[in-house]
Order: structure tokens, then C-alpha cells, then sequence
């Protein structure tokens, strides 16, 4: 492996650290490297994985003002590039308005999630919830060759090459990105449309957007979506035809809101909604259905059935986890925790017709953070590929492919002190059935004190890993990730190797 330490940041954390969330595999990283050649310790690359992997971290550089919340680090991309049999990796803290801010003074500059909003020091700020910093940290697509990182509570996009992990600057939209309410994590894109569906949310009525990008970056369609007050919706679906968003009984107390305290309670007495509107359809084409209350950080997929929608995704059976004790710690974080939450797949049909709902659910595990075969996306699917979680933590322990037409699964666990991040699942290139392809995920080792790139057989997972790639340095834990075949990037043929096209 050739490796070089190409940027180092200073941090201001304090070095008695004992935040959960900030130690351990929570361990902030301070360096960038470039490595080519990675290292196979075991197995070898497969020749025909062809493409990059993406997944962004929260990576805070400066302690919090008060209560740090891990979603509030600074965002940082790795990047894993594949190209015959061979292999290099990229990491780059996200240049937002916000990490710039902060590294000229020094320290944290704005609250965090956990924090109140009157600690700001300054009085501009990102975010739903406003006065907040715009971390960039929660999710990355790829758009259009380009990808774009999001902020869990709505912020801007910034716009990153996804071979260097060099951030390229804001995304525009040619001067029509709403940039007073910016865009939530998880805007979707359509691999066979090359649109972009994405909402955004505020405390200003209507209280939700919902908007389309075309293929040629153009903001193409942006509507209203009014709900009874501020809500806190964090994914959304959709279809051939149709988009998906929603109103949980999760949201701001509106008593504590009118004070300027965002404090999220669950009324377990209101339905979950769910809207359905056609991709291009005005406000007044909104149909709502009413189902079980729960609230559903992640969707996996959705698709046409007749006159039915499908939606699945995980139903969290314990929104708002029961206080049981423990320290500060365990009072603060039991929400983040997948067996706190009691988070399982679940399925919705929405009939268009008759306006009834039926529920299901898929699955007795504990999972989180599904991924599918990106080119399945929006059609009937059989495989979902999910995380499970260390009892109390938010920690990804193993990986779980759910067969959703038999009710099987297949279940990898990781050793014990070692954690992972949202799977990627990469179609091999000819492809003959929806698993034929591979899953990939990057482990945070605590044993080893080192980080690793994991490849499976997506057809196979419980057999465990293909190949084990070496990183350069130990990361930070971290959630969200995707895949961008090499057709989809730019450059990608234009050199005699994947490494070599970063340059170009």
C-alpha cells in the first residue's frame, strides 16, 4: 500500500475525552490520506467490482458547547475506488460554511442537536431547527457523475468528487436551490430517470417542500406540502410514478416549541401519515393515509403493485424509549439505540383505489439502515441488506440479508469489538439476478486498532467476507454510504488506472 498523509486538522477536543460518542470507535480522525494499492490481508479484490464506495461520518474536530450529539460532527467522506482487482482510498473532511467558521475561531460556534438553541454564538446558522451548524455529516448520493452530501436537519448540498473526496463547493442548481430552507439528508436519486427527489422541512408553515431535479441539474418542479406544524420527517420514497413522504407522531412539543425549546416528544394517540403524490403533481394531488403510529428514520424501497403502493422500511415499535436507568449517558443516547428503538422491517400497501392501509411486519430481527440493489430501486425486489446493532449503542455489530418472499435471512456478525457502517450493495456489470453482485462496508476494529473494507458475496453473505482491505488509519464509526458504478463517473476509463483518473 503507497500512502501519504496529504492534510492534518488541529483539534481542540479535550484529551480526558469520556464523551461515548467521541472515544472509542467514535474516535475522531484528524488526518486526510491518500493510499493507493491497498492491501488485501485476506482474499482478493474481485476483477469485476468496478466502482466507488462512499460513506460519510461524523468526525467533530471541536468539543460542543454543552452536550455533544454524535450527528453534530464535521462531515467526512472516505472514498473506496475499485478497478481491475485493485483498490485505493481517499478521506477528506466536507469544507463547509460551518467547519470553516469554526477552524478560524477555534471552537464550536453554533449548538448541536442536544443543545438549546439560545447557546449560538453567532446568530446565522443552518437547519430546521435554526442556529444550527451545517455539519454536511449525514448522507451522500451521487448525481449526475457528482456526489452531494446532506445534513440531517437540512442544510445545504455540497457537491464533492467522488474519486478524490475534494470538496467542489455548494450545489446551485443553476441559482435555484432553496437555500432558505436548504434540503434534508436523503434526497433520492432515479438511476433511469437521472432526476433528483429531495424535500425539506421548517418551522414555517406550509412546513414541508417537495422538489424535482431533472437530468440536467435544472430545479424542475418544487411544491408545498402543508402539515398541521412542524414536523421532523427524515426520509422519503418513491416509485415509477409516485413519491412518498410523511407526517410521524414524532415531532417538536408544540407547548416547549413556542418557548424555543425543540424537544421531541411521541403522541403515540396520532396516526402516521403518509402522502402520496405523483413525482411531477401539484399540492392538490396529495393523498394521505393514515396507519399505526411509529416513526421511521429509513425507508428501503417502493414500488407499484396493481392499485397499491408498497413501501417498506423500519417501523420502530419504541419511538421514544423508556427512561430505565443507567448514567447521563445511557439517559441521553437510548434513542439512537436499535433495540431501544425496537426497530424491525416492516411493509405499508397504500391502495389507490379504496384509500385503505394494510400493514405487516417482514421481520422478528432488529435491523436498521437498508440498502437494495441500486438498479431495483423503485420495482418489485426480493433482497434488502441491513445493519444490526450492539444492545444499548449506536453501533453496527453485523449485516442481515432479508429475503422478503420467503422470510428468510442470512446474518453475518462481526467480532466481537469490531463495527461497521451502512452496507453498499454493487451490481456486478452483466449481472443475471438481483444478488448477483457485492456488498461492501468499512469496519472500525477495536481490537486491532485498524479499519478495514470488507467485500461479500451478496449472494452469500453469511459466509463471510471475499477480500479484507487494509485502510491506512483506524476511522471513526459512521452510518451512511452508496455505490456509483465506474459508468457513472467521469473519467473513470480516461487513465491506465481508477487512481490515476483522480487527477484528471
Amino acid at each position: 500500500m503507497d500512502i501519504e498523509v496529504v492534510g492534518k486538522f488541529l483539534s481542540t477536543l479535550p484529551e480526558d475525552d469520556d464523551h461515548p460518542y467521541r472515544t472509542g470507535p467514535w474516535r475522531p480522525q484528524t488526518s486526510e490520506w491518500d493510499a493507493d494499492d491497498l492491501t488485501a490481508v485476506e482474499g482478493r479484490i474481485p476483477d469485476d467490482l468496478d466502482g466507488v464506495y462512499l460513506r460519510n461520518t461524523e468526525n467533530p474536530l471541536h468539543p460542543s458547547l454543552k452536550t455533544y450529539h454524535p450527528f453534530d460532527g464535521d462531515g467526512m467522506v472516505h472514498v473506496v475506488g475499485f478497478r481491475d482487482g485493485k483498490a485505493f482510498y481517499r478521506n477528506r473532511f466536507i469544507r463547509t460554511d460551518g467547519f470553516a467558521a469554526e477552524n478560524e475561531a477555534g471552537g464550536p460556534l453554533w449548538p448541536g442537536l442536544a443543545e438549546p438553541v439560545q447557546l449560538a454564538k453567532r446568530d446565522d446558522g443552518w437547519g430546521a431547527r435554526t442556529r444550527m451548524k451545517d455539519a454536511s455529516s449525514t448522507d451522500v448520493i451521487v448525481h449526475r457523475g457528482v456526489a452531494l452530501t446532506s445534513f440531517y436537519q437540512c442544510g445545504d448540498l455540497y457537491r464533492v468528487d467522488p474519486l478524490s473526496g475534494n470538496t467542489l463547493g455548494k450545489e446551485t442548481w443553476n441559482g435555484y436551490f432553496p437555500s432558505d430552507w436548504g434540503v434534508s439528508a436523503h434526497p433520492k436519486v432515479d438511476g433511469k430517470t437521472g432526476e433528483l427527489l429531495f424535500f425539506n422541512y421548517s418551522k414555517q408553515a406550509p412546513y414541508m417542500h417537495y422538489g424535482v431535479v431533472d437530468e440536467r441539474n435544472e430545479l424542475a418542479h418544487y411544491v408545498d406540502v402543508p402539515l398541521p406544524g412542524p414536523r421532523l420527517p427524515h426520509d422519503m420514497a418513491f416509485t415509477e410514478n409516485y413519491v412518498i413522504l410523511n407526517d410521524f407522531p414524532l415531532f417538536w412539543d408544540p407547548q416547549l416549541l413556542e418557548h424555543d425549546v425543540h424537544l421531541p416528544r411521541f403522541y403515540p394517540d396520532m396516526p402516521s401519515r403518509f402522502a402520496v403524490l405523483p413525482r411531477r403533481g401539484g399540492s392538490d394531488r396529495i393523498r394521505w393515509f393514515e396507519a399505526d403510529p411509529t416513526f421511521v428514520l429509513h425507508f428501503v424501497n417502493a414500488y407499484e403493485d396493481g392499485d397499491e403502493i408498497v413501501l417498506d422500511g423500519f417501523f420502530e415499535g419504541a419511538p421514544q424509549p423508556l427512561d430505565t436507568g443507567g448514567n447521563k449517558w445511557d439517559k441521553l443516547f437510548r434513542f439512537l439505540a436499535l433495540d431501544r428503538l425496537q426497530a424491525r422491517l416492516h411493509r405499508w400497501r397504500f391502495n389507490l383505489v379504496t384509500g385503505a392501509v394494510h400493514e405487516e411486519q417482514l421481520s422478528e430481527s432488529i435491523t436498521e439502515f437498508g440498502v437494495m440493489n441500486p438498479d431495483y430501486t423503485s420495482g418489485d425486489y426480493r433482497y434488502a441488506y441491513a445493519a444490526t446493532g450492539k444492545p444499548g449503542w449506536f453501533l453496527f455489530d453485523g449485516l442481515v440479508k432479508h429475503d422478503l418472499r420467503t422470510g428468510g435471512e442470512e446474518h453475518f456478525r462481526f467480532s466481537d469489538g469490531v463495527y461497521g457502517s451502512e452496507a453498499a450493495m454493487a451490481p456486478r456489470p452483466g449481472a443475471t439476478g438481483e444478488d448477483d453482485g457485492y456488498l461492501i462496508t468499512l469496519t472500525t476494529d477495536m481490537n486491532a486498532d485498524a479499519s478495514y473494507c470488507l467485500i461479500f458475496d451478496a449472494a452469500r453473505v453469511g459466509d463471510g467476507p471475499l477480500c479484507k482491505l487494509a485502510l491506512p488509519e483506524r476511522i471513526s464509526s459512521g452510518t451512511h454510504a452508496t455505490w456509483a458504478s465506474g459508468s457513472q463517473l467521469r473519467r473513470w476509463r480516461d487513465a491506465d488506472s481508477a487512481a490515476g483518473a483522480i487527477g484528471l
